[in-house]
């Protein structure tokens, strides 16, 4: 049977447990004779990302909320503005409206509520929202747009609406590779009853636990379960009292995962193949979750964590992390190998949570989280097989989350760039470098980067949230 560790470049070993490559670029461009030469130059400056600490408030400073702002200095607020706010102050960000500006110094954040935009000329508010305060966000600000899903706009709504929220992506996409700085800006569309569960969705964005998440359009709709206040945590612990399984843990990104789910208050499975169980051990007891060896390829397999899963008292949360590679081209690759890859890495994940949603085993609350690639969107020489693969489990999310919807749970995936991983560290230093910098933030990733976006997925309070594909890319420019 092939390996179902997680192996491959976007899921290499822990760093905590393994050195990585020094990023020599990024040490000389924050030197002293770096900060002199790298801005005049125009070369990337890569600035230390704001990744969340325990305790660290949401934002490096107050927290700007405030609508489209027209030629006549009017401001346009929508209701998705207020609601922004009142969540923003319910977790202790310093909320301010535009009148109290002058007592700022620097901004920690900015949201604009942009669902007002009925037509083409109303974007212009977009300059008056944001120009005049862009200067005053401090490194690591994050931005969020609100604006309304154009293709769930209401059957009334005018040509002129759609193009103008349709616009919105197309701003924020440039904007975020303007901004600099560490500083990050998306886009969230809103449908439905969304606007009243996107609070999950803005304490993610705004917060260090996005660091290397920018230029993204995330999509908040009608919840797929009911949120009663205590599912809304706000808390250091949105996971209290959940359960989850995490394949591929043993080591890498996955150990990564596991590691973060209990840290936010879950009870972790971590799952990997026979020949990594020391590794497994370890880890498991190292992040305090419990080890089950399991090979997933395997036909056994599904029965098998279904009757884990029954034993432990159910399951909340499926991470599919698990994956290989075996990257040759085309015209080099051997059947059994594409067809190794393609199993471990889409094949027995579609099998896995399909057995565990004919079982009844992820219903109401339950999270379906695949770890897709951007070689899954982009492409990548030599790896036909991978992101084959790769494309393979963002066709699992389309394909399940209907299905997972009906039941009360959501399905997603994240699709990792360049992360600073053991894998990427053996890649020739010249395409390591590319990987590096061909992003608006300028740097790889870190593995915690991309379990901050599985965990915020994970949460209860992320019920809005379902059928869709996160880039954790720091917005690189491929397969923008």
């Amino acid at each position: 049977m092939p390996s179902s560790s997680s192996t491959d470049a976007t899921t290499g070993a822990d760093p905590a447990a393994e050195p990585q490559t020094a990023d020599r670029y990024a040490a000389f461009a924050r030197s002293p004779l770096g900060r002199r030469v790298v801005p005049g130059l125009g070369l990337p400056d890569p600035v230390p990302l704001r990744r969340d600490t325990p305790g660290a408030p949401l934002a490096p400073g107050p927290v700007l909320v405030t609508g489209l702002v027209g030629t006549d200095g009017h401001e346009h607020v929508g209701g998705a503005a207020g609601v922004a706010a009142a969540e923003l102050a319910a977790v202790g960000a310093d909320v301010v409206r535009r009148d109290a500006l002058a007592h700022v110094d620097r901004l920690g954040g900015l949201v604009v509520d942009a669902t007002t935009a009925g037509s083409p000329a109303d974007l212009v508010g977009l300059v008056g929202a944001c120009t005049p305060v862009l200067r005053r966000l401090a490194r690591g600000a994050h931005v969020v747009v609100l604006g309304l899903d154009p293709a769930a706009l209401p059957g009334g709504a005018t040509a002129a609406a759609r193009v103008a929220q349709r616009g919105l992506e197309g701003f924020t996409r440039s904007l975020g590779k303007e901004v600099g700085g560490g500083r990050t800006v998306q886009l969230v569309l809103l449908r439905g009853r969304g606007v009243d569960v996107v609070g999950s969705t803005l304490r993610f964005l705004l917060s260090g636990r996005s660091a290397f998440v920018s230029g993204q359009v995330v999509r908040v709709g009608d919840p797929v379960h009911d949120l009663p206040p205590a599912e809304q945590a706000r808390g250091p612990h949105p996971l209290s009292g959940r359960r989850a399984v995490v394949t591929g843990a043993a080591r890498g990104i996955g150990a990564s995962i596991a590691r973060l789910l209990v840290a936010r208050g879950a009870e972790v499975v971590l799952v990997d193949v026979p020949a990594a169980a020391d590794a497994l051990a370890a880890t498991a007891r190292s992040v305090g979750g419990a080890p089950l060896v399991l090979d997933i390829t395997s036909d056994l397999a599904p029965g098998r964590l279904a009757e884990h899963c029954e034993r432990a008292g159910g399951v909340d949360v499926v991470v599919h992390n698990a994956g290989i590679t075996r990257d040759r081209r085309l015209r080099n690759m051997r059947p059994d190998a594409f067809a190794a890859v393609l199993d471990v890495n889409v094949g027995a994940p579609l099998r896995l949570t399909e057995h565990l949603l004919g079982a009844g085993l992820l219903g109401r609350g339950g999270r379906v989280v695949g770890v897709s690639s951007l070689a899954g969107i982009a492409g990548n020489d030599g790896q036909t097989s991978y992101a084959a693969s790769k494309a393979g489990v963002i066709g699992m999310v389309d394909a399940l989350a209907p299905v997972a919807a009906a039941a009360g749970a959501t399905v997603n995936a994240v699709a990792p760039g360049f992360v600073e991983t053991r894998m990427t560290a053996a890649v020739p230093p010249l395409t390591r470098q590319l990987g590096r910098r061909l992003a608006s933030l300028g740097q790889g990733g870190l593995p915690v980067d991309v379990a901050e976006a599985i965990a915020w997925l994970a949460e209860p309070a992320s019920a809005g949230v379902d059928g869709q594909v996160l880039r954790v890319c720091g917005q690189s420019l491929l397969g923008a």
